[in-house]
């Protein structure tokens, strides 16, 4: 009759003991975290977006109707005490003059408007 040498298994067994007495503190220790809370808000509404185009001969167009200089002001001041204030995208003939683009700048930065972007077109090619 041979016994098993059960030297090699008390081994390792005490080895798996003092890992896991070592690593389970370090698993179940909290780190405390505010979480935000709930909270339902109504969705806001995305302000409109005014297409402003300027033509090679300095036309301006206000979302595809023509409007003349001057009363662009008025215009824009209509549309700046608005809450959300709208986007106005400045869409410009690229035989334009920059005087034209630079003085429609003017105009709404004047009248108010935060929100200005440029739309380019791109090339044919592409």
């Amino acid at each position: 009759m041979v016994d098993p040498n059960v030297i090699p298994l008390v081994d390792v067994m005490l080895v798996l003991l003092i890992i896991m007495i070592i690593t389970v503190p370090v698993m179940t220790h909290a780190v405390k975290i505010d979480l935000p809370k709930e909270v339902n808000r109504p969705t806001e509404t995305k302000p409109e977006n005014i297409n402003l185009s300027i033509d090679f001969d300095g036309a301006i167009y206000w979302n595809e109707s023509s409007v003349d200089r001057n009363l662009l002001l008025n215009y824009v001041l209509q549309e700046a005490v608005k809450d959300p204030q709208p986007e106005i995208h400045i869409r410009a003939d690229k035989r334009a003059r920059y005087e034209y683009v630079a003085d429609t700048l003017a105009v709404l930065q004047r009248g108010g408007m935060r929100k200005v972007g440029f739309i380019a077109e791109p090339p044919a090619g592409s």
